[in-house]
């Protein structure tokens, strides 16, 4: 079985993924992040950066849905392949920090790839305001975070409005804005409720 948590930089899906993991046994897989070699100079350079970056997440990206597909337990995963190329490479582009050329390129490479998957058992997708994100990035406190710009974000926001309208496979949607689901166990419990009866059906947790 294959979880997958979406949303946007700050909206607290490495928490939601390890108390997901935790909660329900489910093996987790992080974003490559820490040991990503172009991170730094992708925020200190977009332009230069971006088609590097965007091909280094696709392929780590792809990578995991080949290992999770021939997996026996059940996955949960911060990010997805479809949320580098439905959100992150459009806004590169659209904002001119990614030229027509590579993002052809690397539309096509992601087409192939996408021919060979599906879609998660189970989308989550954690819907935040940009205030609430910048709120959070502030707090963890990642040096590269810190020169993203507002317009970045936002344009990342509306990319993920659009993407998850549109989205056809098994969805559940939490408002980062008012679910606090870190610190407060009612609101988490209300997140597992809601997981419990798109995966195993509504009457899952009567006894």
């Amino acid at each position: 079985m294959h979880i997958a948590i979406a949303g946007n930089i700050g909206c607290g899906k490495t928490t939601l993924t390890k108390m997901l993991a935790k909660r329900y046994g489910w093996t987790p897989r992080f974003e490559p992040v820490d040991n990503n070699p172009y991170l730094a100079d992708y925020y200190a350079d977009m332009p230069r950066w971006s088609f590097n970056i965007q091909i280094y997440f696709l392929a780590k990206r792809f990578k995991e849905v080949v290992e999770i597909s021939k997996s026996e337990t059940a996955i949960v995963q911060d990010r997805t392949i479809f949320e580098d190329a439905r959100i992150f490479a459009p806004n590169l582009h659209d904002m001119g920090m990614m030229s027509d050329r590579d993002f052809n390129n690397y539309s096509d490479l992601f087409d192939t790839m996408i021919s060979l998957t599906r879609l998660p058992d189970l989308m989550i997708y954690i819907r935040s305001s940009l205030a609430n994100l910048v709120d959070h990035i502030h707090k963890r406190g990642r040096d590269y975070e810190q020169t993203m710009s507002l317009d970045y974000l936002a344009g990342l926001n509306r990319r993920y409005e659009d993407w998850i309208k549109d989205y056809k496979g098994n969805l559940v949607i939490i408002d980062g804005d008012t679910c606090n689901f870190e610190q407060n166990p009612a609101d988490f419990l209300k997140v597992t409720d809601d997981i419990d009866a798109h995966l195993f059906g509504l009457f899952s947790g009567i006894q």
